[in-house]
């Protein structure tokens, strides 16, 4: 018995010491610090689609390349899904990690299922089990117990064992999981707004109803007006806002610089939805002078929404988040949820707290809200990059035709004399025009254009039921 048990100790360890050389032979560059000088090593990744990816190099096989995030985890992408430059490059990488680590880059390298971790953890068990068989045959057929000798390697078997089980499980790959968004939490959130929003939900989403109308003042401000003004908007029902309960960290975080020109990418926590920083021509939207003193202005739908983080939500929400993207995380003002300065943040514009959860934050520079979608989102299919969109979200039920921008027009004011009756006030030189509108029925609307040269128009329009 003793020599089966000695040679069963000899192979346990020539097996231990291959499966730990071999798997630190195939990992040898997990990480990817020891290259961050090389030309090769990019920390922007382009995509066939356009859309760029953030991370650096960390490994790679014949068909996947692994990316290493600001805070360490790790992402797999498939090297096909790169533009040329970037499968060029990848692949040079590979040859050279290859060459100095004397390998050659294999299927089981970063995937999900490694075969070292399932046979170390296989052998990890029978280590266990020789290690208590051993000691039962030393110690109860010897009348002296064990010997130095003997209880020497008893202990370096316990230490191997010990080893390789948490080798084992090591799984750096593996889906995050993020705990659910409490719904007793996203209540409190949005409760300041109560007069103006409502919300529900179900097991998968939150969901959030309003008129799209603000409490506070729009349009003053804007230096490059499309002559659309504010309508109010049926985002109730199946047409509300959802957020999703249960966030999924995405392997590839979708870039809004090249992704989702349409339709909102966040929800405001007054119930007004948060569009790309960027117009449907890729421009600055702000920058451009689109936006009024709040950061919104109509879309072609007569909707009224953000292009930039509403940070003035900051004066009634406090310290809660001020939005959330239509991942499922929040967006935060300018300072943590704790009240300290914010900390640093990443391309995608958040970052980790201390609560191990991620969140973005709005600032007042580019992106403003949303750099790249930490979490999966869906995208519509019926729609391409960049002018794609998200799916689910509310659509905006046009009342009039979309109409073109008027030349140096500046809007000075808009008010609410009455219940469902505005006035929109521009001037362009030192001439005034105005747009009165006011609700008739539900689905009309009457339209008074007096426009700065004195000319005035009235007309009816009958909202259909049509998507935006």
């Amino acid at each position: 018995m003793k020599n089966i048990l000695k040679r069963a100790f000899l192979l346990q360890s020539l097996v231990v010491c291959f499966l730990m050389v071999c798997d630190s032979q195939v990992y040898a560059h997990v990480g990817g610090h020891s290259h961050h000088n090389s030309r090769d090593v990019l920390s922007v990744w382009t995509l066939k689609s356009g859309a760029l990816i953030y991370g650096d190099f960390s490994s790679g096989t014949n068909d996947y390349l692994i990316l290493e995030q600001v805070n360490g985890k790790r992402i797999k992408l498939p090297i096909r899904a790169l533009n040329l430059e970037g499968q060029t490059k990848v692949r040079s990488e590979i040859n050279k990690i290859s060459q100095l680590n004397n390998f050659e880059s294999t299927e089981t390298a970063g995937n999900s299922f490694r075969i070292q971790p399932f046979l170390c953890m296989l052998f990890s068990l029978l280590s266990v089990f020789i290690l208590l068989f051993y000691f039962c045959n030393n110690y109860f057929n010897s009348s002296c117990g064990m010997s130095y000798y003997k209880f020497l390697r008893v202990v370096v078997l316990l230490f191997l064992s010990i080893g390789l089980f948490s080798f084992s499980i090591n799984t750096n790959l593996d889906i995050e999981k993020i705990a659910k968004t409490s719904t007793k939490f996203l209540e409190t959130v949005f409760k300041p707004y109560s007069a103006t929003v409502a919300t529900s939900w179900d097991a998968k989403y939150f969901y959030v109803s309003s008129s799209g109308i603000p409490q506070h003042n729009m349009m003053e401000g804007i230096t490059s007006w499309q002559q659309q003004v504010p309508i109010p908007q049926n985002y109730t029902g199946a047409n509300s806002w959802a957020i999703p309960l249960q966030p999924v960290y995405a392997d590839v975080p979708l870039s809004t610089k090249n992704n989702f020109m349409k339709g909102a990418i966040a929800i405001a926590v007054n119930g007004v939805p948060i569009f790309n920083a960027l117009n449907n021509r890729g421009e600055d939207a702000y920058l451009v002078g689109e936006l009024d003193k709040w950061g919104g202005h109509c879309g072609r739908a007569d909707d009224y929404h953000y292009h930039v983080a509403p940070l003035h939500l900051k004066t009634t929400s406090g310290l809660m988040p001020i939005a959330f993207a239509l991942d499922g995380f929040p967006v935060y003002g300018d300072k943590e949820p704790d009240g300290s300065a914010m900390e640093s943040l990443d391309e995608c514009h958040g970052h980790f707290y201390k609560n191990e959860v991620y969140h973005y934050h709005g600032t007042f520079k580019y992106p403003y809200v949303v750099g790249a979608f930490k979490g999966v989102v869906n995208s519509d299919p019926r729609t391409t990059a960049p002018e794609n969109q998200i799916l689910p979200q509310a659509f905006a039920t046009p009342l009039r035709p979309a109409e073109k921008g008027l030349r140096g027009a500046k809007i000075t004011s808009f008010e609410s004399p009455i219940l469902n009756a505005y006035k929109l006030t521009y001037q362009v030189g030192s001439d005034f025009g105005y747009v009165e509108y006011k609700k008739i029925t539900d689905s009309e609307y009457q339209f008074i254009f007096t426009d700065h040269m004195g000319n005035k128009k009235t007309t009816i329009y009958q909202q259909k039921n049509k998507k935006k």
